[in-house]
């Protein structure tokens, strides 16, 4: 039997919204989250130790940053449904973040048994080139999905906002991106704030101390 939706304004459309906000809110949060935790793996003292073939712990870890951190971004897109065009925009990024993250732990694992210009190149330039304008892609995807929805109440959420902005400004540092990433962050701060009375909000909560600490770390 084909279920019927619940018609608009009626109590149970009520609670079938609800629940939509509250799930693409905490698809939104654990993306947050795994972006954060996942690209500071680095910061790990000595990578956690030696593996095998001349690797690191981390460096193992590392490669499950993109499957963490895409897998609930797609979550957060299915739950609102977004259009075919957002989908498209997705797999691009997905591609270009992966693409790009797997090329910088690659070469960085080379470079740290290897030392050379071509480990270097690679490293420090294409993969975080590539890394980070797929952060970027999948960030607008995101953001496509906060549009009309009501700011958040739940005061963690602006935390985590703002440990992602810290995450995009560290990185963006280590990966020779200063300028690009300066620029980025004043950007989305000026587009979050226009959209202040939604969870848009967020973006500029990000992204303003993002580029402080771009700022700050270059005087």
């Amino acid at each position: 039997m084909r279920q019927v939706p619940p018609i608009a304004g009626s109590d149970a459309a009520r609670r079938v919204a609800g629940s939509d906000e509250r799930r693409h809110a905490t698809f939104l949060a654990l993306t947050a989250s795994a972006y954060s935790l996942c690209h500071h793996v680095g910061a790990l003292p000595e990578g956690l130790g030696a593996a095998w073939s001349g690797t690191r712990v981390a460096d193992w870890v590392d490669l499950l940053a993109p499957l963490l951190v895409l897998t609930p971004a797609l979550l957060t897109l299915a739950v609102a449904q977004a259009g075919r065009a957002t989908f498209a925009l997705f797999a691009l990024g997905s591609w270009l973040y992966a693409s790009g993250h797997g090329i910088h732990l690659a070469a960085n694992s080379i470079g740290n048994e290897a030392p050379g210009d071509t480990a270097h190149l690679w490293d420090e330039y294409v993969g975080h080139y590539l890394w980070y304008a797929g952060v970027v892609v999948v960030a607008a995807t995101l953001a496509w999905t906060m549009r009309g929805r009501p700011r958040p109440r739940w005061p963690p959420a602006y935390l985590l906002a703002v440990t992602v902005g810290a995450t995009w400004a560290t990185n963006a540092v280590g990966g020779h991106l200063w300028v690009g990433g300066l620029i980025v962050a004043v950007v989305a701060a000026w587009l979050g704030w226009r959209r202040r009375r939604e969870q848009l909000v967020l973006i500029a909560v990000a992204a303003a101390p993002a580029a402080l600490l771009l700022t700050a770390l270059q005087l």
